[in-house]
């Protein structure tokens, strides 16, 4: 349960954060105004609010984790949302990313 409770939070905190940062990136760069910055601001606060529900106690592992989450969740959002296309290279470091991802959150600790 716990692993599980800890990848849907990665989820939505890599909803939370690559959307909000989309939401002010199509306000600004994209000009569409101060709702998708107010928007994104939200979401990126309401990310980092998720990150402090994972069930493991330590910042720097959390972040350090979700760093790779954010790598191959970015490249998911450039596909779905904006029609990106990674190349191989792409998808090999988001595997890489992902697989560093199990070794911090889930690899075994020594007490």
């Amino acid at each position: 349960m716990t692993v599980a409770r800890s990848i849907v939070l990665f989820v939505l905190a890599a909803v939370a954060e690559i959307g909000g940062a989309w939401l002010v990136w199509q306000g600004v760069r994209e000009h569409r105004g101060w709702a998708f910055i107010g928007a994104g601001v939200i979401a990126l606060g309401l990310y980092g609010f998720v990150a402090t529900l994972q069930p493991d106690a330590n910042f720097g592992r959390i972040l350090a984790a979700y760093g790779g989450v954010f790598v191959a969740g970015s490249l998911l959002w450039g596909m779905v949302v904006d029609g990106f296309r990674p190349d191989r290279w792409d998808v090999v470091g988001a595997t890489v990313c992902l697989a560093g991802v199990a070794v911090i959150m889930f690899g075994p600790r020594t007490v």
